[in-house]
């Protein structure tokens, strides 16, 4: 009998690339003139962006009343837009420290780019509670910090509160891990630029010089930030859905909301990452290292998480119905068959039935289907926002206070601006850093051997091995 053969690992890296060949390919994006279709994506997000801070100013200078929000949907398309984008955010803490732990290798090619889209993510949702308040010259007020206001203090009974601890904490955690990982690489770019921008890079790069010393506090560092972040990734959503769940609303109150919003910003999250990393893979010529066995990996995470939420949405509508409560059940009634019925099946038809196609190993290694339906999963978790927050409120205990809500003009443009102030950092970001770990990337040609590789071997001595 033959002795057993073990599966081949698809490579990770493609090409069979070496050192040199990774250093050039990752760092000239940073050197060379930005291409036209990075032009012209970036003179869209600006003009976006620019948009968006004039409703921002709008909404300012004439008060609130310029949204669609009235007595009974307080919490509207602002809140709405916050939940969406802190889910987006935590892709790039799960991608980077979850599975760093783990050892996942998987993770080399997108962590980067997922880390910096966590930051932007978390800076875009950072605004519409700020926004939502009406007086943003008074947001200091939102801080518990000594002063001369007595009794003013903040209620740290309010899960609003904890919002602010968990998100700014999460905030400062994902900077600090995003820019650790980027200081082996700073060191690179420095070392290969002249002038001024040689001057920055050696600020950036803090004087790493690539001594074993060195590497060894920056292993222990990731690793100690990764260790504070993976209870974060946990913790952040979590919180944000106490928002809902302590209340006393019928379809919030209840206590399924914490690991459903979690698995739902993971799933979003790792959506687009797909969306930006696909793109990015195009535009800068990173197909080598951005592979398809990259793409079926996070596909396989968003087939996990996508059906976790739909668990999730079927348990809801069972609690509901079981519990005999009449108003918990007309509050799921009014889901699926009041007047925003068609959110409630958008969202049932992107976020249950859509993700299922990636069962199929074709379509999951499939980058054009991947790309459509990264799109589709996003747009179905913001349905899911919308659902739990105005289809909730718009009917409530007294038919007489019931009412639709419909956003406005400056409503729009501050989500739209949003959108463009995401997309004008990441654009910016892959100008100034390098989108892919060049350190992490060459960790797998070093460590992995020919299992990570591909066909073409960088040297005569993997072709030794083999034999």
């Amino acid at each position: 009998m033959s002795a057993p053969v073990a599966p081949v690992r698809l490579p990770l890296v493609e090409g069979g690339k070496s050192y040199h060949d990774i250093t050039e390919d990752i760092v000239s994006p940073t050197e060379n003139a930005p291409g036209t279709a990075w032009v012209i994506a970036f003179l869209i997000s600006v003009v976006t962006l620019g948009f968006g801070l004039f409703c921002i100013f709008w909404t300012i200078y004439m008060g609130i009343g310029t949204w669609g929000s009235n007595r009974t949907i307080g919490w509207a398309w602002d809140i709405t837009n916050f939940v969406w984008w802190i889910g987006i955010g935590h892709a790039g803490t799960l991608i980077s420290a979850i599975l760093l732990l783990f050892r996942q290798k998987w993770r080399t090619g997108v962590n980067r780019a997922a880390e910096a889209m966590t930051i932007f993510a978390v800076m875009c949702a950072g605004l519409f509670p700020l926004i939502h308040m009406g007086r943003i010259w008074l947001a200091n007020f939102i801080f518990p910090y000594p002063n001369t206001r007595g009794p003013l203090w903040v209620n740290f009974n309010s899960p609003l509160l904890w919002d602010v601890f968990a998100i700014s904490t999460y905030f400062t955690v994902s900077l600090l891990f995003w820019y650790t990982g980027l200081v082996p690489d700073f060191a690179t770019v420095r070392d290969r630029a002249k002038g001024i921008r040689k001057r920055i890079y050696a600020f950036l790069a803090f004087g790493w010089t690539g001594k074993a010393k060195h590497w060894q506090r920056w292993e222990s560092l990731s690793l100690v930030l990764a260790g504070i972040a993976t209870p974060l990734v946990l913790s952040v959503h979590t919180i944000v859905s106490f928002d809902f769940a302590t209340s006393v609303i019928p379809g919030w109150h209840t206590t399924i909301f914490p690991p459903y919003f979690v698995a739902g910003a993971i799933f979003s999250g790792f959506a687009m990452v797909l969306t930006l990393m696909i793109i990015t893979r195009k535009v800068l010529n990173l197909q080598e290292y951005i592979t398809v066995e990259h793409i079926e990996s996070m596909n396989k995470v968003i087939v996990a998480t996508g059906s976790i939420v739909g668990v999730a949405y079927l348990t809801e509508l069972f609690v509901s119905w079981y519990s005999g409560y009449v108003y918990e059940q007309f509050a799921f009634y009014n889901r699926a068959a009041g007047i925003y019925w068609w959110s409630y099946f958008g969202m049932m038809l992107c976020n249950v039935i859509s993700p299922q196609f990636f069962w199929i190993k074709k379509l999951r290694r499939n980058i054009t289907f991947t790309f459509f339906m990264s799109i589709f999963i996003n747009i179905g978790m913001w349905f899911e926002r919308f659902v739990i927050i105005a289809t909730t409120l718009a009917r409530d205990y007294l038919p007489s206070s019931w009412s639709y809500y419909m956003p406005t003009w400056v409503e729009v443009g501050i989500f739209v601006g949003t959108m463009g102030l995401f997309f004008t950092l990441y654009l910016i970001f892959t100008r100034v850093a390098p989108v892919v770990a060049i350190a992490e990337v060459k960790s797998i040609l070093k460590t992995a051997g020919d299992q990570y590789i591909g066909e073409k071997a960088n040297d005569g001595d993997h072709k030794n091995s083999a034999h």
